[in-house]
């Protein structure tokens, strides 16, 4: 059986928020019966974009990626007290059924996540349902991934099978997977949010002017390993990514034995660190 998932390429998202806004276009006063009743006008944030931060200036980069209902396999919501309120389609969707679950305000904590929204006026536990009203009419993807202009989500219809093999290939994640529900959102460059870098930057003085450092080679070592080497770009900055928080005592230093000042350096970052400018000697 093929089912849904989404494909989130962090990377690519611009923080636009076409996503909430279509949502929002989509279940604002109106009403899906047997899908979901209509969405509160304030509050409701049942597909919104989070922002995350690395480094400090002048090398820092914002990354951006929508977080939604996962529709998980193993849905913390799904259980014995949910049984009739909630349930999970062969496609793989997750409805709250906007009747039964009248009232129903405990099933908001159920979800680990924090996607259980509560409408007060209609006294209802929420969820964003994967546009499963548009699909079951034949469109091919939720407006979500339809209206993401950068095609930084992705709509997926496939078995588990291949699924998992995507991920495997590609170095998709998914947001905590220690919780073993099984999300089928998937995120992609997800390093951006949940991983560290190490960067500087090397200047040197040509013919009595202080130019930018190109084509430096500078090396990364972890508990006495050499871990990683780069090159220093056009603007002599280096940058090391990908790298685990508070995993041990990272060095950076020149290759060939070169020296700069403020180079080696050791450190352990349990965030995104910038080295600062260093003169080649």
């Amino acid at each position: 059986m093929k089912k849904w998932n989404l494909v989130v390429d962090v990377e690519r998202c611009n923080n636009c928020n076409n996503c909430f806004l279509v949502v929002k276009d989509e279940h604002g006063g109106n009403d899906f019966p047997g899908y979901a009743a209509p969405q509160p006008a304030k509050g409701a944030r049942w597909f919104r974009v989070e922002r995350q931060e690395r480094g400090v200036a002048p090398m820092i980069d914002a990354s951006h990626y929508p977080v939604a209902c996962n529709h998980c396999d193993d849905a913390p919501c799904m259980n014995a007290e949910t049984a009739g309120v909630i349930t999970k389609r062969a496609d793989g969707i997750v409805l709250i059924d906007p009747v039964r679950a009248k009232g129903r305000k405990d099933i908001v904590g159920m979800c680990p996540y924090g996607h259980i929204h509560w409408n007060d006026e209609l006294q209802l536990p929420q969820n964003w349902i994967f546009e499963a009203h548009l699909l079951d009419q034949g469109w091919k993807e939720p407006r979500v991934s339809q209206v993401c202009p950068t095609g930084a989500i992705e709509a997926v219809k496939v078995e588990d099978a291949a699924m998992a093999e995507r991920a495997a290939r590609e170095g998709l994640r998914t947001l905590r997977p220690e919780l073993g529900a099984k999300p089928r959102i998937y995120y992609r460059n997800f390093d951006r949010v949940d991983k560290i870098f190490i960067g500087g930057s090397l200047a040197e003085i040509r013919d009595g002017v202080e130019e930018c450092a190109e084509g430096v080679q500078v090396e990364l070592w972890l508990n006495g390993e050499r871990l990683a080497t780069t090159t220093t770009d056009t603007f002599g900055d280096y940058k090391f990514d990908g790298l685990e928080p508070d995993s041990g005592e990272y060095e950076v230093r020149l290759a060939a034995e070169r020296f700069a000042e403020g180079l080696p350096a050791k450190l352990r970052p349990a965030k995104s660190e910038y080295l600062g400018l260093g003169r080649l000697g």
